[in-house]
């Protein structure tokens, strides 16, 4: 750190009685009133170069033998008042990067100048500020903290706009130009003096080695900083996000994981005169210029950082707009988030549920509006058979028209994604006052073609009926509208099998692809009956090709892993089903209107030449025969 010293007599200033007074044969003749504190000092040193006081002593009347100044509003308090003082005496000050703003106020106030007296305060601070100060980085971020205590002052004698332009231009520059001097890292150090000289290390500091040091700053100055750093156009983005990441580390609570935040800042008072409404109004401002600061570019800074200064504006209640920006933010590079990230937590009163899902709705419509490629036609089956007109093939073509609009983000984006909100659902579907609606929304959200496999959907969907467990018949239906169970594992199968919360055309849905999928893939079965090709070509199941199992990895939690013991014999399935079907009023115009999944599958299923019962039978004893084979 630069000082500068002023002055060669030792200091005499002592106290007497709550007076302070300079030792000296002279007796004193003036009284000058500081913010509470009195001077006992003598006229001649102190009006030679001080012309407001000379002013304020021909105005003011004497008493006795002494004249009475009072200055109330003097900047920079006794500290300040008492260095002028001492220089007017001639007495050894020391000045530095600390004190310099409230000096050069005071001596402003004071109107110490080179009108009044050659080489007088106010042009010897001048001289310090600009040949010393400015040119050290650690003097430079201190001067300009310091003026947050005498902003007006300091916007008018242009020391706050110089120190950002300082700061800026270092930023700019090469850290081996720059004196480093007792930097926050002292990770190196730079001790360049007044005449310029300058020690080098061998290493220099990192590109982002101005991070740390600049977060120390006020949001206000820090936020002129930035802008004046951001305009010069030299620093990469990805440098520009990394320092607000670092800012928002040092002075944003940490209230990610905290549902209120009112106890949290509460506790972080400064003074006990500080309310928790102009607490969470600080730090919400604070967020919005942060938020106002990111980078335009893609990948500035991580989603998770994203994710976390979202939840943050949630929770303190921020702007629509800001919370509208960071989701669009988020939305582009949704990809790289994880569960954990997209765990906001919800502060509506009227809504009890655990986590804010309305926001992850939004950054998905978001992911899904980056925008929009040309249209393809959807391929035909491979069979040549045409689908028949129902609910279930509107779906199937919605689900087309959903694949041709790709957005910016690839499919390898999409397909991550897929996985993102499977795993999301997971987690939320615990929350016992996580409506259906918002359930059914997200795992709708997310493309057809996204979800490689739906075993992941489908524990979501488990959890969810077994943490709802008065969800009536309808509701049952609605949420399982969106499984396929073509996409489904052989485990996930088997559990949904035995699964007695899921609709029965669900179930029954499950069976017949099971059953299916094992004739198709065993090789004892060299040729299948019409009617079952048809329904096999309905679904684009190829019986002239087994169908590979699809992937069984999931990420669901231990207690709700599926359990396959006794899933295997084909008595529980039968049970099961006759369970359902007790359990369930079935009847044709039912199935017609919504159908196992699809409307054609039951259709098709009926129109085989022998009963249905025969049939399922028949299919069930081809496993049995396989599995006693084997």
């Amino acid at each position: 750190m630069k000082f500068m010293k002023l002055g060669s007599r030792p200091d005499t200033f002592y106290t007497a009685e709550a007076v302070r007074s300079v030792s000296s044969e002279v007796s004193s003749d003036l009284i000058v009133q500081v913010k509470g504190s009195r001077y006992l000092l003598h006229k001649f040193p102190l009006l030679s170069k001080c012309l407001r006081l000379q002013r304020l002593c021909s105005e003011s009347p004497e008493t006795s033998q002494h004249h009475i100044v009072q200055l109330p509003d003097f900047p920079g308090g006794v500290e300040a008042f008492e260095i002028c003082a001492k220089f007017c005496y001639g007495i050894t000050v020391t000045l530095s990067a600390f004190n310099i703003v409230a000096v050069r106020c005071a001596a402003e106030y004071l109107q110490m100048t080179e009108d009044v007296e050659k080489g007088n305060l106010a042009y010897k601070l001048e001289v310090f500020f600009n040949s010393c100060i400015l040119h050290g980085w650690k003097d430079s971020i201190v001067t300009l903290q310091s003026t947050k205590e005498f902003p007006l002052w300091s916007e008018d004698l242009g020391i706050t706009s110089r120190c950002i332009e300082a700061i800026a231009f270092k930023v700019f520059s090469h850290p081996s130009k720059v004196s480093l001097s007792h930097s926050y890292s002292r990770r190196e150090r730079d001790d360049e003096s007044c005449n310029g000289s300058e020690s080098r290390r061998h290493k220099p500091p990192s590109k982002g080695w101005w991070a740390e040091d600049m977060a120390e700053l006020g949001i206000d100055l820090y936020w002129r900083t930035m802008i004046a750093v951001k305009s010069g156009g030299k620093i990469p983005p990805n440098l520009i996000g990394e320092a607000l990441k670092i800012y928002a580390a040092r002075w944003l609570p940490n209230i990610s994981r905290e549902r209120h935040v009112n106890k949290q800042v509460a506790s972080e008072s400064d003074s006990d005169s500080d309310s928790t409404f102009e607490i969470t109004s600080r730090h919400r401002a604070l967020l919005e210029a942060i938020v106002s600061l990111l980078p335009a570019e893609k990948g500035a800074v991580s989603c998770s950082f994203l994710l976390k200064l979202l939840k943050a504006a949630n929770i303190l209640i921020a702007s629509s707009s800001s919370k509208m920006e960071l989701a669009r933010r988020v939305a582009l590079q949704l990809e790289e988030a994880t569960v954990r990230d997209l765990l906001i937590p919800s502060i509506s009163n009227a809504n009890s549920s655990v986590y804010d899902v309305d926001l992850v709705i939004t950054i998905l419509e978001q992911f899904m509006l980056q925008g929009q490629s040309p249209p393809t036609s959807p391929p035909r089956s491979k069979l040549g058979f045409e689908r028949r007109r129902s609910r279930s093939a509107e779906n199937i073509d919605l689900e087309f028209q959903e694949s041709r609009r790709s957005s910016s983000a690839s499919h390898g984006s999409k397909l991550k994604v897929a996985k993102l909100v499977d795993g999301y659902l997971q987690k939320i579907s615990r929350d016992v006052n996580l409506p259906l609606s918002k359930f059914i929304a997200l795992a709708e959200a997310i493309p057809y073609f996204s979800r490689l496999d739906h075993d992941d959907l489908y524990s979501a969907i488990d959890i969810y009926l077994k943490a709802h467990p008065d969800l009536n018949k309808s509701e049952r239906k609605r949420l399982c509208r969106t499984l396929d169970c073509k996409k489904l594992s052989v485990e996930a199968c088997m559990h949904a099998a035995q699964n007695e919360l899921l609709p029965l055309r669900v179930v029954v849905q499950v069976l017949f692809f099971e059953q299916a999928r094992a004739a198709v893939g065993s090789g004892k079965v060299t040729e299948l009956p019409r009617n079952i090709k048809a329904l096999l070509a309905a679904h684009n199941i190829d019986p002239s090709r087994p169908t590979a199992a699809l992937s069984t990895t999931t990420s669901i939690p231990a207690d709700d892993q599926w359990s396959v013991s006794g899933f295997r014999s084909p008595k529980s399935k039968v049970s099961t089903l006759r369970m359902k079907m007790a359990e369930d009023d079935l009847d044709e115009s039912d199935l017609q209107s919504e159908g196992l999944g699809r409307t054609s599958k039951f259709k098709a299923f009926c129109a085989l030449p022998t009963r249905p019962k025969r049939m399922l039978s028949k299919f069930l004893s081809i496993n049995r025969n396989s599995s006693e084979k084997n």
